[in-house]
């Protein structure tokens, strides 16, 4: 596929790809006749892993790590598991962090509809 369908299908710009190329997120990109870019299925699927890894808040110093480990073989399996394995458990101490939040948040929005609730009584 092209850039533009390559952009559709990540939700990605164009402008942004071309960057994760620049900086080797994604390698060996095809090209045409023409000179322009050919992308595959296979870096559909890394480029979704990537959005993923984005998405879960790893900053992408840590995912061109990964991708230089990746590149690298089958070897760096277990440094890569490991990089995963902080990152998971970074995630799931912002995502405690966000459910207490969220639970304070609930708190206090009760808190104004009983205020708010008790003043329209108070008025009929």
């Amino acid at each position: 596929m092209n850039i533009k369908d390559f952009s559709k299908a990540t939700s990605l710009s164009p402008h942004t790809i071309r960057y994760y190329e620049k900086i080797g997120l994604l390698k060996n990109i095809e090209r045409n006749a023409s000179g322009h870019r050919i992308f595959s299925k296979n870096n559909l699927l890394w480029m979704e892993f990537i959005t993923r890894l984005k998405e879960t808040g790893m900053p992408l110093k840590q995912i061109l790590i990964y991708a230089e480990l990746r590149d690298q073989g089958e070897h760096t399996a277990t440094s890569r598991m490991q990089l995963l394995q902080q990152h998971a458990q970074a995630l799931e101490e912002r995502l405690t962090q966000e459910a207490l939040h969220l639970t304070k948040l609930k708190e206090k929005i009760a808190y104004y509809d009983t205020l708010i609730t008790s003043k329209k009584l108070d008025l009929e």
